[in-house]
């Protein structure tokens, strides 16, 4: 490539094209002088051939690539700018403190070592003789007298304070960034940091902390729920990270605003992410708020990150049961006494027997409820040895529960029987729910030739389903002794989205062990399957202790959200329960006109109270099937309590009102460790160096040998204006103007 200019014009082209240029302009000047001499007027065409030749020159003068440049000389001195991070992060203890640093510490917090380095005022040697102007900016520091959201919400933009720096600086020769290079909002440093690199200033990155984690145990989450029923007991999993170097015993504490309290040992790895949950039994209705506290352990380095508060809600109970069985086996007998002999549970026996006809006396019905007001009012169906046929359930009612079960949020167990009648529920969409598979070949079942035990999975240890005991520790230890069983239905696996929580503890197969407690989700509802018919054997030797424990659990757990969600007219449901800032929340509503029936037509509305105050309104749609559901969505864009006021527009007294609490974590977390990945990055792309503070002295005489920066050279691409068509253009049309004046074509 060969350059060259002529004052402010400068040329930048291939040598072949220059040559190419040189023949095609001796080439049309030797063309021009042969048409002169040849020509009966050759003034006239001595004048075209001038044009023509101009406009070749000018097309010729493009294709050298001329460039228009000026040079603006700076008269401001070099400036080098010192950047540092003030944001929660640097309040870390994590720091050794340098030999060359004042202090008698030997533990410094990130801010102190940047504070000791600016009383220093290292860059001094930058400013001797006037060479360099010093210029100083801070970011990231919280906002004073914050509430606890704006903390919570306050971060660090890397970004965006380097931006600020190339936005507001002159004749800039280089940054030096002091901080540990934690960025959580806005986008990544390297993108400012390209931007110094084509400005021609380094920066350069003073690593500011242990890239090493603090000794710490910290409370990372506790995902409660948001309602439960009183008198029961609900499961509040937390989570714990552990940067100690050793195992912890310790103690979690859980304490309401009422002074009661619930403790449970516990042991905590090292340097590993601990999942657990503890056990609350709901005492009151309302809202209480409840603190899950963790020891301070010994060599813990941060204290303030290890307790959370979170607001559990507790309603009464009012559960509705329908079973539908056909033969009435000791099982079905052993249900029904005990989901009629519960307080908190009305139940309806629909029992088809073949032969000697349909079931009666107290708690039986004698229909199958085929009117929708009729079916909604039931919380949970059991499913027995019944399917579809003749003297059986109709196609029809089948899909009736299915649709109970995914739009109204009931639920549906499933306890098969030795008749194999829950095959033929294949022929109706309920059917879809099942969440095993079955063997087509044994619909009779596995029969046991001794009594075999079922053994919990460990979704099954932490299930409130299967806590038969006060604790986790007791509660294995009646799953272990419980009575056996003989015969299990013909299940192979659990389909995909299901959960085992108990499988057989005896028999195997390709899949692995053969489940028998399984559950899953069917829209809005829950689905429980249980592959034997030996509950009530459980009984034996304690009579109703655990046999009435656990199907008491079954049907609430089964009903909690439709009781959670349950107004006179209208169930609310929204997901996810706990949402944070940013999350959308998927509402989904069922109405109900006065006699009980589905809401048909229209839209329900929605006043939001956000917790600013501010009020908004949103209408939820009717989501096209006949269970009067209606579905929308908003999204939480502050953390706080939203309240939720749901209408029909032409009934205003026909609501439900609901509060949604949405937590934020911080943003910022103190005793993470310093991300020199990303300082290095930042130095490596804009040509600058990865510094530690005992390096100062070197880094003090690689800045002072840096060249001055460049003068600011403005440059025009004379071929790419926008005049360079319009002048072509302009000589072309004069070119053939003057051959039709000439008389030539």
């Amino acid at each position: 490539m060969t350059t060259f200019n002529l004052g402010s014009l400068h040329f930048q082209a291939s040598t072949l094209t220059i040559v190419f240029v040189v023949l095609v302009l001796v080439a049309t000047l030797t063309l021009a002088t042969i048409a002169i001499r040849r020509s009966a007027r050759p003034k006239r065409t001595g004048t075209l051939e001038a044009l023509r030749f101009l406009c070749v020159a000018y097309v010729c003068t493009m294709l050298l690539g001329p460039e228009w440049r000026t040079v603006e000389q700076s008269d401001l001195q070099p400036e080098i700018a010192i950047i540092w991070d003030e944001s929660l992060s640097m309040t870390t203890e994590d720091v050794e403190k340098p030999e060359n640093i004042p202090g008698d510490e030997k533990i410094l917090t990130r801010n102190e070592l940047v504070n000791r380095l600016r009383e220093m005022e290292f860059w001094k040697p930058f400013e001797s003789d006037g060479r360099n102007r010093i210029t100083q900016m801070s970011f990231g520091a919280p906002p004073e007298e914050a509430s606890t959201v704006e903390l919570a919400m306050s971060g660090t933009d890397i970004n965006e304070a380097l931006n600020q720096v190339l936005q507001s600086g002159q004749n800039l020769r280089a940054a030096i960034f002091l901080g540990d290079g934690d960025w959580n909002i806005g986008t990544s440093p390297v993108a400012a940091a390209q931007q110094f690199r084509l400005k021609g200033a380094p920066l350069y990155t003073l690593a500011i902390g242990s890239n090493k984690r603090v000794p710490d145990l910290e409370l990372v989450s506790v995902n409660a729920p948001t309602y439960g029923i009183v008198g029961e007991n609900v499961q509040i999993p937390f989570t714990i990270e552990s940067s100690l170097q050793r195992d912890v015993r310790t103690q979690v504490r859980l304490k309401s605003d009422s002074g009661l309290e619930r403790t449970k040992d516990i042991t905590i790895r090292a340097n590993s992410t601990h999942y657990d949950s503890i056990l609350w039994r709901i005492e009151k209705e309302g809202a209480s708020t409840l603190t899950l506290t963790l020891p301070v352990a010994n060599g813990e380095l941060i204290e303030d990150n290890n307790s959370r508060d979170f607001v559990i809600s507790g309603k009464p109970e009012s559960i509705r049961v329908l079973v539908i069985e056909t033969l009435p086996r000791w099982e079905y007998r052993f249900i029904r006494n005990a989901l009629s002999r519960d307080p908190g549970v009305t139940v309806d026996c629909l029992l088809l027997h073949p032969e000697l006809g349909k079931g009666d006396g107290p708690d039986y019905i004698q229909e199958f409820p085929e009117k929708l007001e009729d079916l909604q009012k039931y919380d949970v169906v059991f499913v027995g040895d019944i399917g579809v046929g003749e003297k059986q359930l109709t196609k029809e009612q089948a899909n009736l529960i299915k649709g109970l079960v995914e739009s109204q949020a009931s639920g549906v167990v499933f306890i098969p029987g030795p008749q194999g009648n829950q095959f033929t529920l294949g022929a109706s969409e309920l059917g879809d729910l099942i969440p095993v598979e079955l063997d087509e070949d044994k619909k009779e079942g596995y029969a046991e030739a001794v009594e075999t035990s079922m053994r919990l999975t460990s979704e099954g240890e932490r299930s409130l389903l299967t806590m038969l005991g006060d604790n986790e520790a007791q509660n294995q230890m009646i799953w272990r002794t419980l009575p056996g069983f003989y015969w299990q239905a013909p299940v192979t696996k659990a389909k995909a989205g299901s959960t085992i929580l108990a499988v057989n503890e005896g028999r195997r197969n390709s899949a692995g062990r053969v489940p028998i407690l399984v559950t899953s989700r069917a829209g809005s509802g829950k689905v429980l399957y249980l592959a034997i018919d030996s509950a009530w054997r459980w009984r034996r030797g304690v009579e109703d202790l655990y046999h009435y424990r656990f199907w008491g659990q079954v049907a609430r757990w089964m009903s909690y959200q439709r009781n959670m969600a349950a107004g006179e007219r209208i169930r609310l449901f929204y997901s996810p329960e706990r949402p944070k800032p940013g999350n959308p929340v998927f509402l989904t509503a069922n109405a109900f006109d006065a006699n009980g029936a589905p809401l048909a037509e229209g839209v329900l509305q929605v006043d939001l109270t956000a917790p600013n105050g501010q009020v908004s309104r949103i209408a939820l749609a009717k989501s096209g099937d006949a269970w009067g559901r209606f579905t929308g969505d908003f999204k939480i864009s502050q953390p706080g309590e939203w309240k939720l006021k749901v209408f029909i527009p032409e009934e205003p007294d026909a609501f439900i009102g609901t509060k949604i609490i949405s937590q934020t974590d911080s943003i910022e977390k103190t005793g993470r460790p310093a991300r020199f990945e990303v300082l290095q990055e930042m130095a490596k792309v804009s040509r600058g160096r990865l510094v530690t503070p005992p390096q100062l002295e070197s880094l003090v005489t690689e800045i002072n040998a840096l060249p001055e920066p460049q003068p600011l050279v403005n440059s025009i691409k004379l071929w790419a204006h926008w005049l360079a068509p319009t002048i072509l253009i302009t000589l072309l049309a004069l070119f053939w103007t003057g051959r039709k004046l000439n008389g030539t074509f």
